[in-house]
């Protein structure tokens, strides 16, 4: 075992703890005649470069300082960021708090949808922005298609496409593990569980997956962000009008089936598709990445990994709890006024659970800053918990045992290409990951 690498102190301090963190400056403020966000003292900015390359130094302050904190977020919109393990767990399961976005308050809507009409009532009514009854009827469509009997019986086609991407990489030298891989293997995954058809899955773009990160009104970057989301759009209108004119019992045929049944709107279709295109690949692809520069910071469990492959399942679990690709939950907002762990929490106000702070908890992990491979228990929280725990765990544990196992097998002396400090991580609110990493072996095997 071996303690986790600390990275260089940001540059804005938090009023509550005296923690850091960097980032431009906000680029929005409450509009006008909305109620000041509610604290005391400026929220701490969750932004930046140096943040997102290391956010476990500042979550340990915050952490010990009590479970609820208020930050800003890169749109300005200043939310509660929940923190400690049992505050998380407990704040996942609280049925006072809501997922639909109609409970949002003014100030949180001026600020924080990214999306613009009519895309945003086409595309974000989905299972993450539902609350139960909706939500349970939404999510019994999915359920089969990510059983674990039926995702196990998908593991020699998801090693086949494993090799094949690995057959393509350099024959020695090296690669970037992203581009050559990990940014390609979980769509090929997700289309063989759906049910995507080869020419439409031929023609998925994942620069549409940009279409989750914030880019506000104002942003320069703002017309090249609606392009996208329009040609997704469109795209996601092609499937259905394919799986209506070819019928097949697969996941997206299920979903057609049950929109013309009543039992799905238009709109709630769509955006399930829009969940599936998106939630179903880049998060994979980041949690790739983030597993493997975790190994790669610590050579001797790589190796220790590569030569004892009947440690892959639980070393999944602790890969998943040491640096999770959801960092953030997505907003939940109290129905009422509430007492959130000791902090008034204003109806309508956004709430937010730190996933990776909850899975360093001290408390709750010994030594929750050592990788530890041999982890046991691990009820880490990197799928949430609760009635929005993710649908396709299974899935994705499948797919990331047979990424790192087959990557470790077929590139021996796998390590670094360059310094893994000088690293790009994304700049996503919720997620993290790393677009490039390059890396060198002796040969493919």
């Amino acid at each position: 075992m071996t303690t986790s690498e600390q990275h260089p102190a940001a540059v804005a301090r938090c009023p509550v703890t005296g923690a850091v963190a960097d980032g431009p400056p906000v680029s929005g403020r409450p509009a006008e005649g909305a109620p000041a966000p509610g604290a005391e003292d400026e929220p701490l900015p969750l932004y930046g470069r140096d943040f997102k390359r290391d956010p476990y130094g500042l979550y340990r302050e915050l952490q010990a300082a009590g479970p609820v904190h208020r930050v800003r977020f890169p749109s300005g919109i200043a939310a509660w960021l929940v923190t400690g393990y049992e505050a998380a767990h407990s704040t996942l399961n609280d049925p006072r708090l809501g997922k639909n976005h109609a409970l949002g308050n003014d100030y949180w809507r001026s600020l924080a949808s990214i999306m613009p009409e009519p895309q945003h009532s086409r595309l974000q009514v989905h299972l993450l922005h539902q609350d139960p009854p909706k939500h349970t009827d939404m999510r019994r469509l999915v359920l089969d298609a990510f059983a674990p009997r039926r995702i196990e019986s998908l593991r020699p086609r998801m090693q086949e496409l494993a090799d094949a991407l690995v057959d393509a990489l350099p024959d020695r030298g090296g690669a970037d593990l992203v581009q050559g891989f990990a940014a390609h293997y979980p769509f090929q995954v997700l289309a063989e569980v759906i049910g995507l058809p080869p020419a439409l899955a031929q023609r998925f773009d994942r620069d549409w997956g940009k279409v989750v990160q914030p880019v506000g009104p104002n942003d320069p970057g703002r017309p090249a962000y609606e392009g996208r989301l329009r040609a997704l759009e469109a795209y996601i209108a092609d499937i259905v009008a394919d799986k209506r004119a070819h019928r097949a019992d697969d996941l997206l045929g299920r979903l057609v089936a049950a929109e013309e049944a009543g039992e799905l709107s238009p709109e709630e279709l769509a955006s399930m598709v829009f969940q599936l295109l998106v939630a179903g690949q880049e998060p994979v692809t980041n949690q790739i990445s983030t597993m493997l520069v975790a190994l790669l910071r610590h050579p001797e469990q790589l190796a220790r990994l590569r030569d004892r492959p009947a440690l892959l399942p639980r070393a999944i679990e602790e890969l998943l709890r040491y640096d999770s690709a959801f960092e953030l939950t997505t907003w939940r907002f109290p129905i009422e006024d509430a007492d959130l762990h000791g902090t008034r929490v204003p109806a309508g106000d956004s709430v937010i659970v730190s996933l990776c702070a909850a899975n360093r908890d001290p408390r709750r992990f010994p030594e929750a800053d050592v990788l530890d491979l041999e982890r046991t228990p691990n009820a880490h929280l990197a799928f949430g918990h609760g009635v929005h725990f993710c649908p396709g765990a299974a899935l994705a544990r499948a797919e990331l045992a047979t990424a790192i196992g087959t990557l470790l097998a077929r590139l021996p002396g796998l390590r670094p290409a360059g310094g893994l400090d000088e690293l790009e991580w994304i700049p996503a609110v919720l997620a993290r990951g790393v677009n490039r990493l390059p890396v060198a072996y002796e040969r493919r095997v």
